[in-house]
């Protein structure tokens, strides 16, 4: 019988995989059986030996996701250096912390070129090429729980990741006909670098635990099994969906 969750054989392109959220859904995807090419700024080096040890292939694509002037370039390469791309996870982001009356455009505008602009486009061009070539292909897209709330201090982050989940829908739409599955996973709390400084305050941080049933901030893990899933066979008929992976923060 055959596994509707094998990735063997398949590529997945994979945004911010040096550490974190990015770096748990590479190597999920490789444990399923997907090469990878991780894009971003800094070097994988970790991501990177954690995939080859699996004995999957690996490419670095070193590229600023902040403006949409690499995407093209960024999805010839992977096309080059590993034959082609399955799967596109955009995962890279970025936030800023601000009271809304001190929030700049800068705060703005750094946030929102990473978190949605880039995203849009990204995906449009790997479209496009599985359009050209008159095949499928599986999008999953990073939201959060500041898809569904209002956050505090992080005026450019809500406001990018509420667009997420709404451009999530609009691409599902637009693009289900063609065999193109877009879905979005939207973690909870997790134990990341963007998330330090909340975990370091003991206040933010006691509250944030009491409301999670599961008790505990998440691991980058705990994202695997729901990209793997959103990434294959099992999920065809599956389009414009939200998965929140939060341990039970939305039903608190």
């Amino acid at each position: 019988m055959t596994n509707p969750f094998d990735l063997g054989g398949r590529v997945a392109l994979v945004t911010g995989a040096n550490t974190g959220l990015g770096q748990g859904i590479a190597v999920a995807l490789a444990e399923a059986g997907a090469d990878v090419a991780a894009v971003g700024r800094s070097a994988p080096t970790e991501t990177e030996a954690r995939v080859t040890a699996l004995g999957r292939r690996f490419a670095w694509i070193e590229a600023s996701l902040d403006t949409h002037a690499p995407v093209q370039g960024v999805v010839d390469a992977a096309r080059e250096r590993l034959g082609g791309i399955d799967i596109l996870v955009n995962n890279a982001g970025t936030i800023r912390r601000n009271d809304a009356l001190d929030f700049t455009e800068d705060d703005w505008d750094a946030v929102m070129g990473v978190n949605l602009k880039t995203l849009f486009f990204l995906s449009q061009a790997v479209a496009r090429s599985w359009v050209a070539s008159k095949r499928g292909g599986k999008i999953v897209n990073i939201a959060s729980m500041l898809s569904f709330q209002g956050g505090i201090r992080v005026a450019s982050y809500t406001a990018s990741k509420s667009a997420v989940l709404g451009v999530t829908r609009l691409l599902a739409n637009e693009w289900a006909g063609k065999g193109i599955n877009v879905n979005a996973i939207a973690p909870g709390y997790f134990a990341t670098n963007n998330t330090e400084a909340l975990r370091n305050d003991q206040t933010r941080n006691a509250a944030i635990l009491d409301r999670i049933p599961a008790g505990r901030w998440g691991d980058p893990a705990d994202l695997g099994g729901a990209a793997v899933f959103l990434s294959s066979a099992a999920s065809d008929y599956v389009h414009g969906a939200v998965l929140p992976v939060d341990g039970g923060w939305l039903a608190r």
